[in-house]
């Protein structure tokens, strides 16, 4: 199955941290005043979430689908060097980032703290702790689904309904408070979306034909989705509940948005890489690819620099969703610019979950052989991806991480952007 990189789900990648950078930069710098707006975006800018686990599940099956036992050992190291390093990296360096303005009473409520972000997450890493779930059990999955080969149908019927059942459980009060407590770090929580990934990429040719042959079907359904989605949330703004707070980050409502979202941003990704695309967008959407996951890891940074220097109290003199916008094009630009240095540098692996690339790669100008010589430039880049072990890098493999992959607070808000 696998064997050749996917342009439109590589195209995807920066358009998934630009709607997880969004949910942050809301969170961060959206006035209390603005807190029904504001709500009203968050709940539907946490598809970058969902959006997140689907392409990593589907990218990691298409790449694994012949996996046996015989491969496992290499398959879980690489997933080790792709994901769990740089987590454990970047947990160390929020740490240390926020220590300054954290007074800690003493080394040891320190370290516990520490701890706690370890194995909670620091916002958006968490997205990695579920994404590590979803490695532990891979084997098992891909042999459900080889086993369910036909009925497929019936697999994601079954997921649906699970994850249904699991957020309006949740949003009850009735499961367990383990699973309540800890409900955005447990990969149940996003059953459809995991499995769903995993189905499509047994099914990629013929799934890519349908959607994109009803491309104006799918945008419109997903308009339809969205304005049910908000009517929802304000019914619940104006006292009438349905399945749980109006921006309830598990708001089962939000499901067929949420599904048709992902389609559209895979829409978006084969409209960004057509064979007539400029020889620009082409290399911006490539460098926005290869640099989404450092940009993931890194965009707290930012952020956090931003509100240190007062960047939320310019909110009083420009809009707050402008304010916002602007909030992500710094922090893209700046995560860039971060990782792409970090890319060539011999922390490349557990910084960015990428090889060292060469600092003549740096300035784009060194590419323009690729886009006058594109054979050669294939050939080369094929070379360049073989691993250590003589197999090609794909998606599965740390040049292109499965989750790139990833990634998300506010007065009012808690990391997912419910109202506390």
């Amino acid at each position: 199955m696998a064997g050749r990189r996917l342009g439109q789900v590589d195209a995807m990648r920066p358009i998934k941290q630009a709607g997880v950078i969004s949910t942050h930069s809301i969170l961060y710098f959206a006035p209390a005043a603005a807190s029904v707006g504001s709500g009203a975006a968050l709940l539907l800018l946490h598809v970058s979430r969902e959006g997140f686990f689907f392409i990593s599940a589907c990218m990691l099956t298409y790449a694994y689908a012949d996996l046996g036992r015989a491969g496992l050992r290499h398959f879980y190291w690489r997933r080790f060097l792709a994901v769990v390093i740089p987590y454990l990296c970047w947990t160390v360096i929020y740490f240390l980032y926020l220590l300054p303005t954290s007074h800690y009473a003493s080394l040891t409520v320190a370290l516990k703290h520490l701890a706690a972000m370890a194995y909670t997450g620091y916002y958006q890493l968490y997205f990695l702790l579920v994404i590590m779930q979803f490695y532990l059990v891979f084997p098992l999955v891909l042999m459900l689904l080889r086993r369910t080969k036909g009925h497929h149908g019936l697999v994601i019927a079954a997921a649906a309904l699970a994850q249904v059942t699991i957020e309006i459980l949740m949003n009850m009060q009735i499961l367990p408070p383990l699973m309540r407590t800890y409900g955005q770090q447990d990969a149940l929580s996003y059953l459809l979306y995991l499995i769903g990934g995993g189905v499509v990429a047994f099914h990629l040719k013929e799934v890519h034909a349908w959607v994109c042959g009803h491309a104006r079907l799918i945008v419109a359904l997903t308009v339809v989705a969205a304005l049910a989605a908000e009517s929802i949330y304000f019914l619940a703004e104006h006292g009438v509940t349905v399945l749980g707070s109006g921006d309830d980050p598990f708001q089962p409502s939000v499901i067929p948005f949420n599904v048709g979202a992902i389609t559209c941003g895979y829409l978006a990704g084969v409209a960004l890489v057509r064979p007539w695309r400029s020889r620009r967008t082409k290399a911006v959407v490539r460098s926005g690819s290869d640099n989404a996951y450092g940009i993931y890891l890194s965009q707290m940074l930012f952020i956090t620099a931003l509100a240190w220097l007062g960047w939320g109290r310019l909110s009083s003199r420009v809009p707050w969703p402008l304010l916002c916008l602007l909030t992500v094009a710094i922090v893209f630009a700046c995560g860039i610019t971060l990782t792409s240095v970090l890319a060539r540098t011999p922390l490349a692996v557990p910084l960015t979950g990428r090889r060292q690339q060469p600092w003549s790669t740096l300035i784009p100008r060194h590419r323009a052989a690729e886009q006058i010589y594109p054979e050669r430039a294939s050939s080369q880049q094929a070379l360049k991806d073989q691993d250590p072990t003589g197999q090609a890098a794909t998606a599965g493999s740390p040049d292109f991480p499965d989750p790139e992959p990833a990634t998300l607070a506010g007065v009012t808000s808690d990391q997912n952007g419910a109202r506390q």
